[in-house]
């Protein structure tokens, strides 16, 4: 009989992404069922205090996890740690808990079979025994998925010229909004690799990138033939065509989710820096990925020539991981 194994997925999409990254990976080798979890006010109370406990989880509102335990939970964020203890605890200890991110405060990592934690927040392995040490993180990236975005969005782009830039643009992070002069060093870099290359840019940019950047951005590559997608726009998100119609990326390394998904192509990415705006954990995974040949610094003279030697595949990794684990 195939196991069972439910994604407890909460309202923060990254880590909702990265999930469904996992579970597309993971098949048909288990029964992956998805479980909303709606909050209450209580969802910010620390998790030492929530304990293994449904205390933060509108039950109303969540889907049913109080009956039929699975054989796994995979638990996605800091909020829905306890209640992947709760499962566990009324399973009778049975179901087995997968955590994505290191737990806040460590709360419950005795009770959990596998923590998948980037390398860039600095836990090794001989600290946890049961941690799995990534590089950045789980996408839906994978080349089933190119290849079916590539179909539906390549006869929309075929009207622009080639080759085809990607460019993939977050912006503040952690409270720290974007400075307009990245913005305009960003634009001005697009234009310079423009000049030199031709084409058409394939652009979009997301909700924390600001009116103001996203207009200075998109004013000085006006005369670029471009396909944009504007955050909030009311039309079909183009994203998964972006990377897989893509000849190169060019992303901002502020989002590790974003630099992931580029990094899963195999096509070649550029990163975008910036200046006194990224905090130490992006400036060490940026650093990883150029160190390990996933990607190349934007303003290096030779990004033009780059080709990656690496292909990030983490879904796939943990997907067999925890097979091996449930099985």
């Amino acid at each position: 009989m195939k196991k069972t194994i439910w994604l407890l997925l909460d309202d923060r999409k990254g880590s909702v992404n990265q999930a469904q990254g996992i579970a597309q990976a993971i098949g048909d080798s288990l029964n992956v069922i998805e479980k909303q979890l709606v909050y209450n006010h209580f969802a910010s109370l620390p998790n030492w205090f929530r304990g293994k406990t449904l205390l933060g989880i509108n039950k109303q509102k969540s889907d049913n996890i109080t009956e039929n335990f699975p054989d796994a939970v995979l638990s996605t964020s800091r909020r829905t740690v306890p209640v992947a203890r709760y499962i566990r605890k009324h399973s009778e200890n049975r179901t087995k808990i997968i955590q994505l991110m290191y737990p806040s405060g460590g709360v419950g990592i005795n009770e959990m079979d596998l923590i998948i934690v980037p390398d860039h927040d600095g836990i090794k392995k001989q600290q946890i025994p049961n941690a799995m040490v990534i590089q950045g993180a789980p996408t839906k990236i994978c080349p089933e998925t190119m290849q079916q975005a590539r179909l539906q969005w390549e006869p929309i782009f075929n009207s622009l010229p080639r080759p085809f830039t990607t460019v993939i643009i977050g912006g503040s992070i952690k409270g720290k909004a974007w400075p307009l002069n990245n913005a305009q060093d960003l634009a001005d870099r697009i234009k310079e690799l423009h000049n030199k290359i031709g084409g058409s840019i394939l652009i979009t940019t997301s909700r924390r990138t600001g009116e103001n950047a996203q207009n200075l951005i998109m004013e000085r590559l006006k005369d670029i033939p471009s396909y944009t997608y504007i955050w909030g726009e009311k039309k079909e998100n183009p994203l998964m065509g972006f990377y897989a119609c893509a000849d190169r990326i060019i992303v901002t390394a502020d989002s590790v989710s974003m630099c992931s998904e580029a990094c899963g192509t195999g096509k070649p990415v550029l990163l975008f820096l910036g200046e006194n705006w990224l905090p130490k954990k992006h400036r060490i995974f940026a650093s990883s990925l150029i160190k390990n040949g996933y990607a190349c610094d934007l303003k290096s003279p030779n990004c033009i020539d780059f080709i990656p030697n690496k292909t990030l595949c983490n879904s796939q990794k943990i997907a067999a991981e925890i097979i091996n684990i449930i099985a």
